[in-house]
């Protein structure tokens, strides 16, 4: 036999930490093999779910299992894990050359932390189901309030699980004292709220958003330099799409204090107006064109529709190179477009039957009479 043939063997052989080599070689093993189960797994569910999705009837089996596909791969990685240690020599003591009780222990908590987030990732998921049932439930509704609200219960819903399940595997999982953990997090509230005014601001504003409900999504306001619909409204912001594109998103604490205009809840648009003629048109003709812009407005349906409110035309001022002519209307439903495009029709009518009658627009001009002299 080769010299340093036996000094291999007993490598092979002997123990990493009181642990053959191939211990350790079984416990990788072990973790692939969970891994590919875990993943296969995974695969079968998420199909299963994507053959239901046509079908109206296995809609909440459908959820079921795509919040099931993931957590359930979780799962079984935490009990590979756990099954896992098996392959290793825990038996040894302290300062042997195994591994020790403690260690033994360890990984076991680490696979049933690994297993209880598994578990609350799955209710995590469930909040999916909830979701679903309510945005059913906010589309029959004719109020928007359900908009605005889903979100923030989806996400409180969330931050609760979370909350509750750090808590358990703190306390039934990991051994630590809740107690100990809640009274310092107590201490630590203080620091915390001082250095999160802001966020606490934003927070009630939120709340008096959803009380005082100065807006709905999808409704169009102003506030803060910025005009748009709403798009969300969450615990901190409520973002806001501009007219030019962008989302921005506007301090609940902010729009709480300020003054909002909401254009999507006007009743109506108002048109103001000003028709200039020449000083040159005689009277019986400037008559003859206030009755004209009367005549189209009366023709238009739109703006007639409330007798409070009907077309108002006058002559109302001399100015400085033009007699002026006041049109005042309200346009009903208050879409901007519907709105433009019968402004577009009222002035070609009104440019149309001004140059049959021979009004002329005036624009700004200037007339220099000069003194003849009599003397050089």
């Amino acid at each position: 036999m080769m010299p340093g043939h036996d000094s291999l063997n007993t490598l092979l052989n002997s123990s990493i930490g009181g642990n053959e080599l191939w211990r350790y070689g079984l416990l990788l093993l072990i973790i692939l093999l969970t891994l590919v189960v875990s993943r296969i797994v995974r695969y079968i569910i998420e199909r299963s779910a994507a053959r239901l999705e046509q079908r109206r009837d296995m809609q909440l089996m459908r959820l079921f299992l795509q919040c099931l596909a993931r957590p359930t791969s979780v799962v079984i990685f935490a009990a590979g894990i756990y099954f896992a240690r098996l392959s290793l020599n825990f038996s040894l003591g302290e300062g042997e050359a195994g591994f020790s009780q403690a260690a033994y222990e360890m990984w076991g908590q680490v696979s049933r932390a690994i297993l209880a987030l598994a578990v609350a990732y799955f209710i995590y998921r469930l909040v999916d189901i909830i979701e679903y049932y309510l945005r059913i439930w906010v589309d029959r509704s004719d109020s928007s309030l359900g908009d605005m609200l889903l979100p923030v219960i989806r996400k409180s819903l969330r931050i609760f699980i979370v909350i509750v399940a750090a808590l358990f595997i703190a306390d039934n999982v990991l051994g630590q004292d809740v107690k100990t953990i809640l009274a310092a997090a107590g201490v630590g509230g203080l620091a915390i709220a001082l250095a999160a005014q802001e966020t606490i601001s934003n927070f009630f504003g939120s709340i008096t958003i959803f009380a005082d409900r100065p807006f709905q999504v999808g409704e169009r306001i102003r506030v803060g330099g910025f005009d748009g619909p709403v798009e969300s409204v969450g615990f901190r912001s409520t973002r806001i799409r501009t007219l030019e594109g962008h989302q921005v998103s506007v301090p609940n604490s902010k729009i709480a204090n300020e003054m909002l205009e909401n254009i999507g809840r006007r009743p109506y648009i108002r048109r103001l107006a000003n028709i200039s003629i020449t000083y040159d048109t005689p009277a019986a003709k400037v008559e003859r064109a206030v009755q004209i812009v009367k005549d189209i407005l009366a023709g238009v349906e739109a703006i007639n529709q409330d007798p409070d409110l009907v077309p108002r035309v006058y002559f109302s001022e001399f100015q400085d190179y033009y007699l002026n002519i006041l049109i005042l209307y309200w346009f009903k439903p208050p879409d901007y477009w519907s709105f433009q495009e019968a402004n577009e029709k009222i002035n070609l009518a009104i440019m149309r039957a001004f140059e049959a009658e021979g009004i002329e627009f005036a624009f700004p001009t200037q007339t220099l009479y000069l003194k003849k002299e009599l003397e050089r």
